[in-house]
């Protein structure tokens, strides 16, 4: 007799008072932000950084920036990204963020278009403010999958029964699956910041920590990506191949070009 794991279908608010509702998925996004803050700080007394100036101040106006790019861009990158076609029809729900629907991708691109201007306004290069920035961010992208898993929402494909660690899902079907949001909380999340603050410790070609964040993420994601549930509006597309794999592939080609282009760089 096999003996399957059930999701405890937790209650997605964590606190209400009265009309006030806290939400698991707002607490994760605030720890994701707290631990940005804590490791940036962390991050500017590192022998590579101390030269660059990396001060408190400016780093709460780099993470008001930043959180401006994940909430601007990861809204507007799943509506483009995965239901293009239902918000054109209705772009007043582009709005609706409490309705849910948010893109790690499309987060991505903001923070960056955020990392740019915040580069201009401050005089400082690109490359380096992607430097900095990159090590303090897989620990937010681990909080966030642990709301997903506390929600009981993308859950992964079917798994073999004898699994230990398969579990069944509310919504999900009688099917035992993979519980992708624990993959993807200890690659995306654990293992990619603990290969990149260790990388980032030493002095590395302006870029390049930049550059292997993009890599490691598309690499982690990508795997991650063969046990987790498609989209049910999307499934597999083109090569059997989920949305988040194809926008993987962009950033795995761009993180190994851009490291490499930095690598022959002059010191």
């Amino acid at each position: 007799m096999v003996t399957m794991l059930i999701h405890p279908q937790w209650n997605p608010i964590a606190l209400q008072v009265g009309p006030l509702a806290v939400h698991w998925y707002g607490i994760s996004y605030l720890a994701a932000f707290g631990l940005f803050f804590f490791l940036a700080l962390r991050r500017s007394r590192q022998p590579a950084m101390a030269h660059q100036g990396w001060s408190r101040e400016i780093i709460e106006d780099l993470l008001f920036y930043g959180v401006l790019g994940v909430i601007l861009g990861g809204r507007l990158g799943y509506c483009l990204f995965y239901k293009p076609g239902y918000y054109a029809l209705n772009p007043l729900e582009v709005l609706a963020v409490w309705q849910g629907g948010m893109s790690f991708h499309g987060g991505m691109l903001g923070v960056i278009a955020a990392m740019v201007w915040f580069a201009y306004s401050r005089q400082r290069p690109f490359l380096q403010v992607m430097d900095f920035v990159a090590p303090c961010v897989p620990t937010g992208l681990a909080a966030g999958r642990v709301g997903n898993f506390i929600n009981g929402e993308l859950w992964g494909r079917a798994a073999d029964p004898s699994l230990p660690w398969a579990m069944l899902f509310r919504g999900a079907g009688d099917l035992p699956r993979h519980p992708s949001q624990i993959y993807q909380f200890l690659m995306e999340g654990l293992l990619l910041f603990a290969l990149l603050w260790l990388y980032a410790r030493k002095p590395r070609q302006q870029g390049q920590v930049g550059a292997a964040f993009l890599f490691g993420y598309g690499v982690f994601r990508f795997v991650a990506e063969f046990f987790r549930e498609p989209d049910a509006h999307l499934g597999l597309l083109s090569l059997g191949m989920s949305m988040g794999q194809w926008l993987c592939l962009p950033m795995i080609a761009g993180g190994a070009a851009l490291w490499l282009w930095c690598a022959r760089k002059p010191a």
